[in-house]
């Protein structure tokens, strides 16, 4: 199984990026999708979190501006990014807890960077 990240990039204050999470390989479903992000000198954050019955968290500092959403028939989550702020800039990974023959067990795609600056 592997989950595959993307959609980073450069935005100016206020722009919208989109970012994917992707899962590949013998999957049966997933359960919990979950983005955290990751700032220079920070701790690293949950963003938000969508269950497999589409039930969603979000931090307060994005609630409003960043919804999540997933299609479970691709195996892919979304990040939607709106009205974004310098202090949005992190690395952005998404972690999954993946279900397969040998059970559930949670995986991590790699990063992606997003910077918001102008």
């Amino acid at each position: 199984v592997q989950l595959q990240a993307s959609g980073g990039g450069l935005v100016q204050p206020g722009g919208s990026l989109r970012l994917s999470c992707a899962a590949s390989g013998s999957i049966f479903s997933i359960n919990t999708m979950v983005w955290f992000r990751q700032a220079p000198g920070k701790q690293r954050e949950l963003v938000a979190s969508i269950t497999s019955g589409g039930s969603t968290n979000y931090a307060d500092s994005v609630k409003g501006r960043f919804p999540i959403s997933r299609d479970n028939a691709k195996n892919t989550g979304y990040l939607q990014m709106n009205s974004l702020k310098p202090e949005d800039t992190a690395v952005y990974s998404c972690n999954a807890a993946v279900i397969t023959a040998q059970g559930v067990r949670g995986y991590w795609g790699q990063g992606t960077q997003v910077t918001v600056s102008s």
